[in-house]
Parts: C-alpha cells; structure tokens; sequence
C-alpha cells in the first residue's frame, strides 16, 4: 500500500495531487486516492505549505473551502494577471452587496434580501446562481415556503476562504476605513 512509501515520496505525491487538482481537495479525498491517513496528510501538507513559503517561491498552499490548494503567491499576482487569458469575475455593487448579505446572513430567502437591500434583487440573485456562487439550501418553514439560499463552495474558493468564519467582522470593516 502507498502508506509505507518513503516520507519524501509521499510529499511528491500528495504535491503532484495538489498540482493536478486545480481545485481545493479535502484531506479525506486525498485519502481515498493514496490510503494514507488523515494525520499523515495534514502533517506533509503542513510541511509542503512550509518548503513554499520558506523559499518564497511563486506558489504557494492554502487553506480553502474546507480543502488545500495551489495558488500564485500574491507577491506573483502581477505576472498571473498579465498572462492569464481571461480577466477575473467582475462583480457589480448590486452582485457584491447581494452576495455579501446572503454570505452573513444564510440561509435566507430572497424577500429578506430584497427587504435588506431595500430593493428587488431577483436578477442578481439569477445571476449569482448561474455563476454557481450561492445555491438553493432548502424552504422556509412559512407561508408559501419560499426558497431559502447559502453560499457554495466556489464561494469560498473563489474569495479565497477556508470557511465563513474568514468572513470580515463589522469591527474589521470599520478599521479599514
């Protein structure tokens, strides 16, 4: 079985698995693939995220939507930006205030977004389901049982978050203004 391959070949492996990824993996999928356990898993991500940050290389592993992931470091962001063929998601302040609102307050239906916002957000919350950054999570249990929405996991990937809890707090809003 993989567990007893040599500690430097386990790191190879699980950096390569990383690499080929494109997307945060949980340490239970890398897991399943290599039968290694758990613990073992953290520990050489652990040492992995280490090497990268210690020789300031242009990669770096994070932390993110409940998985790890390779990323530019943002040090290198510049250099990503110029050869990247597409431009990044632009938001509009009516997407990003919609998102904001869901993301705190979930799960919530889209009355009480719109009551939040103080204006009709249906078109946004259209669009925001379309770019797979909010979902149905279920009904109210009210009248008409209206559909209540959270955010995904590309949510959190695409802003870079482990979980909510890397959400902004109102204090942390304040001080950077």
């Amino acid at each position: 079985m993989l567990y007893f391959l040599m500690e430097e070949n386990r790191k190879a492996m699980l950096e390569a698995l990383l690499f080929a990824a494109g997307e945060p993996i949980t340490a239970a999928d890398l897991k399943k693939i290599t039968g290694l356990p758990e613990s073992d898993i953290k520990d050489i991500v652990d040492e992995l995220r280490s090497d990268y940050h210690e020789r300031g290389g242009g990669i770096l592993i994070s932390e993110v939507a409940g998985g790890y992931q390779m990323h530019t470091n943002p040090d290198n962001c510049e250099w990503a930006k110029k050869f990247r063929a597409e431009p990044p998601a632009k938001f509009s302040p009516a997407a990003l205030e919609t998102l904001a609102v869901i993301a705190y307050k979930q799960p919530i239906t889209r009355a009480e977004v719109d009551t939040l916002r103080g204006v009709n957000s249906d078109g946004v919350v259209k669009t925001l389901l379309e770019k797979r950054l909010i979902k149905i999570v279920g009904r109210k249990e009210a009248p008409g049982k209206p559909l209540l929405y959270g955010t995904t996991q590309e949510f959190l990937t695409h802003f870079g978050l482990k979980d909510l809890t890397g959400l902004p707090t109102l204090k942390e809003f304040e001080a950077a203004e």
